[in-house]
């Protein structure tokens, strides 16, 4: 009678530990599909996808990131963006590129099938933030395939002041490398270049004849145009050889034995007759400063004194005067820059 009576409890007793189990079958489907859904993520995910992209930037690879679907940009993409569509591809190359560190995905929010994923990180010491739009490209076995909506490149429209060389992080260029008029690119008219985006770009100048200090320029949003305006100043090593041939030209100017020395800023005028030729010598040379004009330079308006030595005899008396006077005068001038590299002065006189 016993072992009949506990039929019932042993049969409830299977019955909780087969709904327990089920229970916790449930929980290991539930934890299974949350994992997988991490992996998918972190594996094939739209931000491993973009971090992908910042890995091979971080490490100059940008052969492979420029291999990346849809970072490469036609020109027709580059028109509808209202970008420049003559953007020089020089600065898409290893030697351009700067450190990026710290990369983190922030968020990704999906919309009509594309998908923003938003990034932050290190470029240099700046901290910045960028959104890429990706969407689905079909897929490779049976994961989801990734390129980006919108490329992520940019361009940088550079107007550099005062020479034809610059560098970036760097790497040397010339604008007539990179403009699309070549070696009649005008001096002044902006060179658009394409860039990686994020990415930091320190730009500057360092020539025999100008110089600048590095300006950073970080692109941090994809398909911007970024327009840079870089003004110039002289080396000492040019205003010491502007000095030198301005004393020089001058000096020449007072070897000339005649009251009004030809093409020269300087000179003496009476109305009666010298006796013998007059002896010129400089007195003070300028002290000269050259400034930015427009894509050359100048020289500012600045003091000389030449000093003359002559004999004047009147005409009515016949009466001899000997004339030992200093003459001061101002100068002002232009210094062109030839393609050569040389540099064309030209001195002027100046009220």
């Amino acid at each position: 009678m016993e072992e009949v009576e506990n039929v019932p409890q042993r049969r409830r007793g299977l019955a909780f530990d087969l709904s327990a189990l089920a229970l916790i079958g449930v929980l290991l489907v539930a934890a299974l599909g949350a994992g997988g859904v991490v992996v998918y993520q972190q594996l094939y995910g739209p931000g491993t996808f973009v971090m992908r992209y910042l890995s091979l930037l971080g490490d100059g690879d940008a052969a492979d990131a420029l291999a990346v679907p849809g970072v490469k940009i036609e020109s027709t993409d580059l028109s509808d963006a209202a970008l420049p569509t003559t953007a020089h591809d020089a600065l898409l190359r290893r030697d351009a590129l700067a450190p990026l560190t710290d990369v983190e995905v922030t968020g990704t929010e999906e919309h009509d099938g594309v998908v923003a994923v938003t990034v932050e990180y290190s470029a240099g010491p700046h901290r910045g933030t960028s959104t890429f739009e990706v969407e689905q490209q079909g897929w490779i076995g049976i994961a989801p395939a990734w390129r980006f909506a919108q490329s992520p490149l940019a361009v940088i429209e550079l107007t550099v002041r005062g020479a034809m060389q610059f560098d970036v992080n760097g790497f040397a260029l010339d604008k007539r490398q990179v403009s699309v008029d070549g070696v009649d690119a005008d001096p002044l008219a902006p060179v658009p270049l394409l860039v990686f985006s994020p990415g930091l770009y320190s730009l500057s100048v360092q020539t025999p004849i100008s110089t600048s200090p590095g300006v950073a320029v970080l692109s941090d949003t994809p398909a911007a145009d970024i327009p840079v305006d870089l003004q110039t100043e002289p080396t000492d090593e040019f205003i010491g050889v502007v000095q030198e041939k301005v004393e020089g030209f001058l000096t020449a100017c007072a070897e000339q034995e005649v009251l009004q020395p030809t093409g020269c800023p300087f000179g003496w005028f009476v109305r009666n007759r010298i006796v013998d030729l007059p002896k010129w010598s400089m007195a003070a040379q300028p002290e000269i400063t050259v400034v930015p004009d427009g894509p050359n330079w100048a020289i500012e308006r600045t003091e000389a004194v030449a000093h003359i030595e002559v004999d004047i005899q009147d005409i009515g008396t016949g009466a001899i005067t000997h004339w030992d006077e200093d003459v001061p005068f101002h100068i002002t001038g232009e210094i062109d820059i030839l393609p050569d590299g040389t540099a064309s002065i030209q001195v002027s006189p100046a009220d």
